[in-house]
Formats: C-alpha cells, structure tokens, sequence
C-alpha cells in the first residue's frame, strides 16, 4: 500500500542530505544514524525467525521468502515431524524447539519473527518477541483471550514495531471493492449484516478422551501445552484437532472469524460489539439426556453482535454470526441455482437499498442481483495492495525494512487487536453457555439447571469486562501454567 511519510522520517532524510553535502568524500553512512537502534537499511534482506514452522506456519514463512526480501534464518517448533519440510527447504536455518532459548541465544541476529503455532501460544510467543523490538507476523486468530489481544495491541505501539496478521483477505480487493460500492452508497446504509461458516471440521461438543496415549518421540508434549493446564497427551489432538477445545483453540470463529467478519468489520468501521445473544446446538449422550462437555466448543452456534453507530451507519448494526452449518436465508434476489457467498462460507449486507455478499477472504464481491455487479460502475478511491492476498505476506516485510512508521500494513494489530477482541467477546457469549446455576426448588432441594439457554451479554468494552454474568469473565484472562507470563 501506500506508504506514509512521518516527520521523523522526513527529517531523517534532511540529516542525510545535508551530512552527504558537508561530507561528499564519505559515501559510507551508519545504519544507527540512518534510524537509530533496530534500523533496518533497504539493502537488506529481513532475517525472519518462525515460531510453528509446520503446517500453515510452513506456507507463511516460504510466502515470506517468496518476497525476495526475506532471509528465514531460524526456525522453531516442538515437533519434529511438523519441522521436516521446513527445516528440509531452508537447511541452513538454524533450528530450535523452544522459542524462548531461541530468543534469548539468538536476538541479535533476528529482525523479524513469524508465530503459528495453536491459539494458546500466540500471545506468550508474540510479546515475547516484540519486547525485544522484533517485528512481528502472527497468525489468526491473533489471540486466544481478549486481554492478550488487548496488550498485545498495546505493545504493538509502545515498542514501535511493525505488526500483521495473517488475514491475507484484509490485502485482497475484494475487500477493498466492497467499501467503494458501500461509500458510493449502492446499497444504502447497512443495519444488519449475516456472517457463516461450515466449520467446524474437526470434533467438537465431546468428552476429553479417557485414556493417555504414548506421547510421540519428536514431540515436546510440555512445550506444545505451554501456556495450557498439563494434561496427559491424547492422540488425534496434534496437529488440527486441538482448535476444537478451549484450553487451546477459539472454535469455529477463531478460526474462521478473522476471514469472514474482515469485510464487514472494515466496510462499516465497526469497533467493540456493546452486547451479545448466543444460542448453541445441543449434544446428547444418549436418548434423554444432553451431554454437558464444558472443555469443548459446541458442534453448532448463532451468536448476534450488536454494535454502537459509526461514522459509516446511521444507526446501530446487528452482526449475525453463524457455524457449523447454520446459514441465513437465501436472500430473494438470489437465484434458485446461484451460489450464496461462495456455498459454505460468507458475508451479506443488508443494506436500506440493496444488497451485497462476499465469500471467505471477501473473494468474489458481487452486488444483488448479480445482474448489478457488472452495471456497477463506481470509481476505484482505495489502492490495491500488490499480488492482493498473496501480498500480504510481502506487504509486511516491505514495512518491517522500511521500519515502524513509513509503511502502512493491512492488518496492524491496532485493527487486527480489535477484530479478534470482537470475535472473542461472541466465544465469551458461547461459553457461556455451558455456565451452569444452582437453582433451589420449593421443598429446599438445589439442583444445577441445564446449559445451553439462549442468553445475552452486556459488554464493557473498556474494562474489558461482562456486566451481568460475572462468571463469563474468568474466560477473558486465562490463568497460565507455571512458568508461562505475557510479560
């Protein structure tokens, strides 16, 4: 995108053009006086760490080093075998298992770091990093609590770093098309917004298995739980079921969310939702009763967000997320054989004059009937980003050389953060619904009511607190294992 000249870095370059002159036999200049400590020049390359090196972490830090300005010079992660294809394509990458030993032996030599690893991980892996001035690439979604999400945000300024998140989406056009149709006012004002998915894909509303199974010999069992309570190792957790429990993944909107919830989140300008409603999709052990399984995400949920005007509504707007299936109904100016959103996935926009949808990633922007989107004709006001989705990745390295500042991202953590605390905030909601009371019946005799209910929460954005079901707040921090802290 973009960049953006600071005064700092304007003044930067009047220092060094009036040295140059004074100086003209000196064609050598510092790297500290071209921008103080941590400076990177333009003609180097980024030497990148990767913390999660297999998996999606595998594609990240080979997009990385796709850019050509991208050196991976380390990699980090607690299993063996999820490392073989990274470590096999950069062989002179030095490897280690935790990143914390990598850190400490190796910040000297890192400019940058890249974490993937399960949501529990992120934040801990993410802020250590930062601390010590390292740019930093996180996967989504960028947390796996509101209060990481919340200090992370805050850190990204406080140590002036250059931060992204990997919603490659939030760098294609898609997104960008949907804003121009939306500021040129084709569909009106926007007061009601419907987001699915049909994840999950892996289990979820089950009992944690029963059984321990032998822990794999190229894995860390202790370093993969990290942050996480110690439990025995079961199998089928490791490397994508573990997204369907709450001590480790965020469900189906963690893992979806930061994709789909993008375009309308950026179209609208939305900010912290004021309050929730939820409802989730039952689980039965058997015949006549429901499986009360509180350590996993439930197979199903519809969650309604409601949030305060912005400068881009003229009222409030109600975001309807919906997953494991659950879809709106198909609006009516949608053919009988076109595809809603892209079949399993989407956004659509009620707008007080028309319609729009996307699909994941905000792909395939069309206005309703589709018949409009090719009579569309609207100025494009928003630069694109280079390669779009698959910029993303070079995108952020581009802005980690230029440094902290002088290049806009996609996906800073100062959006990024709140994206993911709204995503958050509807977990908190589902969660909720699991919370279960103590009820006294009129012969004196107590009983726990069942979970599931319909409920709805107050959220205090600002002190990142529920109002009225204080039990819901223990979900917003996670109290570590021994030995982990954020800071």
């Amino acid at each position: 995108m973009k960049s953006k000249e600071s005064s700092t870095a304007s003044s930067r370059r009047n220092f060094i053009k009036s040295t140059a002159i004074a100086t003209a036999g000196i064609s050598i200049i510092p790297r500290h006086v071209l921008g103080g400590p941590g400076f990177i020049a333009p003609s180097d390359k980024l030497v990148v760490a990767g913390i999660g090196v297999g998996g999606k972490g595998e594609s990240d830090i080979a997009s990385f080093a796709k850019s050509g300005k991208a050196d991976i010079a380390f990699l980090c992660d607690v299993d063996d075998r999820r490392a073989a294809n990274s470590r096999k394509r950069f062989p002179k990458a030095k490897y280690y298992k935790d990143y914390r030993e990598m850190l400490d032996k190796e910040a000297k030599n890192i400019d940058a770091v890249s974490v993937s690893t399960p949501d529990h991980t992120h934040a801990v892996a993410a802020m250590a990093a930062m601390e010590l001035g390292k740019h930093v690439y996180v996967q989504k979604p960028l947390t796996h609590d509101i209060y990481e999400a919340r200090k992370l945000t805050e850190a990204a300024k406080k140590y002036k770093v250059v931060t992204q998140m990997g919603n490659q989406g939030s760098s294609g056009d898609g997104v960008r098309q949907l804003r121009e149709w939306y500021d040129a006012g084709l569909i009106g004002d926007v007061s009601e917004v419907y987001v699915w998915t049909d994840r999950p894909v892996w289990p979820q509303g089950i009992p944690w298995p029963d059984n321990a199974t032998e822990i794999p010999k190229e894995l860390d069992w202790d370093l993969w739980l990290g942050t996480a309570p110690k439990k025995n190792y079961v199998g089928g957790l490791v490397p994508f079921n573990w997204r369907g429990w709450w001590d480790y993944g965020t469900g189906a909107l963690g893992d979806m969310g930061c994709h789909l919830v993008e375009p309308p989140y950026r179209v609208l300008n939305l900010g912290y939702p004021k309050n929730v409603q939820c409802s989730v999709g039952s689980v039965y052990v058997d015949e006549f009763k429901r499986g009360y399984f509180p350590d996993s995400c439930p197979p199903s949920s519809h969650v309604t967000m409601t949030f305060p005007k912005t400068d881009k509504t003229e009222g409030e707007v109600k975001m309807h997320w919906m997953d494991g299936g659950i879809q709106p109904t198909r609006p009516e100016e949608l053919g009988p054989n076109e595809t809603f959103g892209d079949g399993g996935n989407g956004a659509l926009f009620i707008g007080s004059k028309g319609k729009m949808m996307c699909g994941t990633y905000g792909v395939n922007p069309q206005l309703l009937p589709l018949s409009k989107t090719e009579q569309a004709n609207v100025a494009q006001t928003i630069e694109r980003v280079p390669g779009g989705a698959e910029g993303h990745y070079a995108q952020w390295v581009e802005a980690a050389i230029a440094g902290y500042g002088n290049m806009e991202v996609s996906s800073p953590f100062e959006i990024a953060g709140p994206l993911t605390e709204t995503l958050l905030i509807a977990n908190l909601a589902i969660r909720g619904t699991d919370i279960q009371e103590q009820k006294t019946r009129d012969n004196g005799e107590t009983y726990m009511t069942y979970p599931g209910r319909n409920i709805e929460m107050i959220w205090d954005a600002e002190n990142m607190r529920v109002t009225n079901l204080e039990e819901a707040n223990k979900f917003v921090k996670r109290e570590y294992s021994p030995g982990w802290s954020l800071t």
